[in-house]
């Protein structure tokens, strides 16, 4: 099940699920009873039941495309996609320097020895007003930064809240899985010693372009990822190449602290980022960014002044 956040012409924000690679899917208007969940997040809130109703309504509706009514189907090649997750609530959970390759290349450029790797998981997060839909603009910020950088990620989209969740019931927490590209101002990153500012301006977070649910992912921890600018690839490596997996992740982050449903943890981003590339290659107006993980799909974006 492959669900998502689009703009319908007349009725405004409508809870959505991608049936082949073609065609959307209004669970909205399907529902059966009222009132029906409008977003990711609110059929995350509603529960198993809300969830075994769109288990139902899918299951029907991918059996008749083709032969039967296209009620509620809708062309995914011209549908107004939204932000999957995250309309509301928390700021993105971010995860840093949590692939080898990448941490020894960000050592390197930045002057530090290459075997410095983290002994506890780096924390920090994006706000809500940094999220971009799927299509969406990557704006250039040209007046703030010489050094817009490009990262994919793997995200954890929370369903079950808790606190001081154990690592061997961590996927037990997890509603599913999206594409996140965590765009990084590398210059306003290093101006203000932390990662908060340089990583939170408007748009630097594409997301989506849908929330698979975990039960259609086999193994988090073993994705293939890649992304590509203009169709040169500069990133492609395997979620097992993680220092701290999917359920350390949840498990770390949570300690002492309460996770709520909806919460997004981005889980860090393998080695090929522009700025330790030389010369650094950092991304130009007018560029194509794709975000690929294996499973989920296809996230992408054009940079815009």
């Amino acid at each position: 099940m492959k669900f998502l956040n689009f703009l319908h012409a007349e009725h405004g924000p409508r809870l959505g699920a991608l049936v082949g690679d073609e065609h959307v899917f209004d669970l909205t208007a399907a529902w059966s009873k009222q009132p029906a969940p409008a977003s990711v997040d609110e059929l995350i809130a509603a529960g198993d039941a809300a969830l075994a109703e769109a288990k139902k309504l899918l299951e029907a509706v991918s059996a008749g495309i083709g032969r039967k009514s296209m009620d509620n189907v809708l062309d995914y090649a011209t549908t107004a996609l939204l932000p999957p997750v995250a309309s509301t609530g928390r700021n993105i959970f971010n995860v840093g320097r949590n692939y080898r390759d990448h941490i020894i290349e960000g050592n390197l450029a930045n002057g530090r020895p290459a075997d410095a790797f983290p002994k506890a998981i780096e924390f920090f997060t994006k706000p809500r007003t940094a999220l971009l839909e799927h299509r969406g603009g990557i704006q250039r910020h040209g007046r703030l930064s010489d050094s817009l950088d490009y990262e994919v990620e793997l995200a954890i989209v929370i369903g079950k809240g808790g606190r001081d969740i154990p690592a061997e019931k961590a996927h037990e927490h997890v509603f599913g899985y999206t594409i996140v590209n965590d765009v990084t101002a590398r210059d306003l990153q290093r101006l203000h010693g932390q990662w908060f500012k340089g990583k939170s301006l408007d748009s630097s977070c594409p997301i989506g372009p849908v929330v698979v649910h975990a039960s259609a992912i086999g193994n988090p921890d073993a994705l293939d990822l890649a992304l590509e600018v203009d169709g040169e690839e500069r990133q492609n490596d395997n979620t097992s190449s993680m220092l701290f997996d999917v359920a350390s992740v949840i498990a770390q982050l949570s300690a002492g602290m309460t996770l709520v449903p909806g919460d997004v943890i981005a889980t860090g981003t393998p080695k090929g980022v522009g700025f330790a590339q030389r010369p650094p290659r950092c991304l130009q107006v007018g560029q194509t960014v794709r975000a690929r993980i294996e499973g989920i799909g296809e996230l992408v974006n054009v940079v815009v002044e």
